[in-house]
């Protein structure tokens, strides 16, 4: 094929991943059906990560800005349990519904999504409730002075009040990508977001009727705009046109279905709720031994590295659905070359952003605060934290490859080790006892995930994971 012939097939790929067509990803090229599924995945988790930035933005413009800064980045701190909980989840409705679709059998899929939904809503709830009423608990604890916590307060409260839906927009999105629809998913980000950016100055400045609500208002322009995206999640549930079909009956509960997606979730939920309570511990390191200015610094890096971070992430998630569709097929060495393709186009992606950050830090922040205290902290930590892109960006595949294969416990246990036994203790000792203060965090965090993703690719290889049943 010559090299027009290539590029019009390329652009032919590209299209119909974006439409969303239902392809049989156990049959096409590894190549293809990675395309077809790590664009929107990609788009996907890029919107994911806007939310954060475009309040980031707005409120990094107010008066006061860096309790507004140092708010929002505590809140996405504490939030990252909800996520944790929400990705856990998701991780176990991609794989239960990759296999059944590997199977060949999309009603089991239909009511395996629908069972995890009614799992999520009741365990979500409570989390909602409880971090309503202890907001101001939550921000004190997370090493926020007195003053940014009468600021932050009703921020918090909004924020962990529309816990739900975040978990519903992970959730769903979730058992799309499982079906192998990841088009679904990143069209529902993009809405959401649309009408985040469009919300968000209008709620924070004013705008005709609205009053300013400042701070306040960004939550509830993000609370709303991801409302929306569920709300077009649920029409493509029940419009009976996509490979997931669902039925009222889907959500009476079966206990033998919720104890099997349990068994899968668990272990799910614990693997990101043990790496986000760590960035938790970190970020309170860095506001006690940095102040103000430095917490507010690593929260705009944070931003930042997430927005970058997240497409890999979206690029890597390629590989659960490969290999737990692969894995129903019974196609057991195509499941693991898919992994090692989307391990190389995620390498060549952190290789780009390394650069980025290694050049151009001072460029990015800049977009988020005027504040130079804040701007110093906020480069530093992005061009160390950069410098250990790549390997994360492998480890991210193999993680993700035990997610979609149902082996949710591998990468579970390794984040205890590299987070809990090494990381938290490390990053204390340099930022404490060595008196490094906030770069002393910057340098653990790298260290750890190089661990990481050694650790994960030798118990890839050993290959216990293809005999995984769920």
């Amino acid at each position: 094929m010559n090299q027009r012939g290539k590029v019009s097939q390329l652009i032919t790929i590209l299209k119909q991943s974006l439409r969303g067509e239902e392809t049989d990803l156990t049959s096409v090229s590894i190549h293809k059906a990675i395309i077809l599924l790590a664009i929107p995945m990609m788009l996907e988790m890029a919107m994911e990560s806007v939310f954060a930035l475009v309040d980031l933005y707005f409120v990094g413009h107010l008066e006061n800005s860096s309790h507004a800064i140092q708010t929002v980045g505590l809140t996405e701190s504490v939030l990252t349990v909800i996520y944790s909980l929400a990705v856990g989840m998701s991780m176990a409705a991609t794989a239960v519904v990759a296999r059944r679709i590997g199977e060949k059998n999309p009603e089991a899929a239909s009511r395996a999504g629908m069972q995890s939904v009614v799992i999520a809503v009741a365990v979500t709830l409570v989390l909602a409730f409880t971090g309503v009423w202890f907001a101001a608990d939550i921000l004190f604890l997370m090493g926020a002075s007195a003053e940014t916590v009468a600021h932050g307060t009703p921020f918090v409260k909004i924020m962990m009040g529309s816990s739900l839906i975040i978990m519903l927009l992970f959730l769903i999105n979730g058992i799309f990508r499982g079906a192998g629809n990841a088009a679904i998913a990143m069209k529902s980000l993009w809405i959401a977001n649309i009408f985040n950016i469009i919300l968000c100055p209008i709620f924070i400045n004013g705008f005709g009727p609205i009053p300013a609500f400042g701070l306040t208002g960004a939550a509830i322009a993000t609370c709303i705009g991801r409302g929306i995206g569920v709300i077009y999640q649920i029409y493509h549930l029940f419009n009976g046109q996509n490979v997931i079909k669902i039925k009222l009956t889907y959500f009476i509960p079966v206990k033998n279905q919720i104890v099997a997606i349990i068994k899968v979730a668990a272990p799910a939920v614990m693997q990101f709720v043990i790496a986000s309570c760590s960035w938790i511990f970190l970020a309170q390191l860095v506001a006690t031994t940095g102040g103000d200015h430095g917490s507010a610094g690593y929260q705009t890096a944070l931003r930042l590295m997430m927005f970058f971070m997240l497409p890999a992430w979206g690029l890597s998630n390629a590989a659960a659905t490969l290999v737990g569709q692969n894995l129903g097929a019974r196609q057991f060495k195509r499941a693991e070359h898919s992994v090692f393709a989307t391990m190389k186009y995620t390498m060549g992606f952190m290789a780009v952003v390394t650069v980025l950050f290694l050049s151009s830090a001072g460029f990015f922040v800049q977009f988020f605060t005027e504040d130079e205290q804040i701007k110093q902290v906020a480069v530093k930590a992005l061009r160390i934290m950069s410098i250990g892109f790549v390997i994360y960006g492998s480890g991210m595949v193999f993680t993700s490859a035990f997610n979609g294969a149902g082996d949710t416990w591998t990468p579970t246990r390794i984040n205890v080790f590299a987070f809990w036994i090494f990381q938290i203790p490390f990053a204390w000792f340099l930022a404490r006892y060595l008196e490094m203060g906030p770069v002393g965090v910057f340098i653990a965090i790298p260290i750890a995930e190089v661990g990481i993703t050694l650790t994960a690719y030798y118990l890839f290889k050993k290959g216990t994971w293809k005999k995984i049943q769920v």
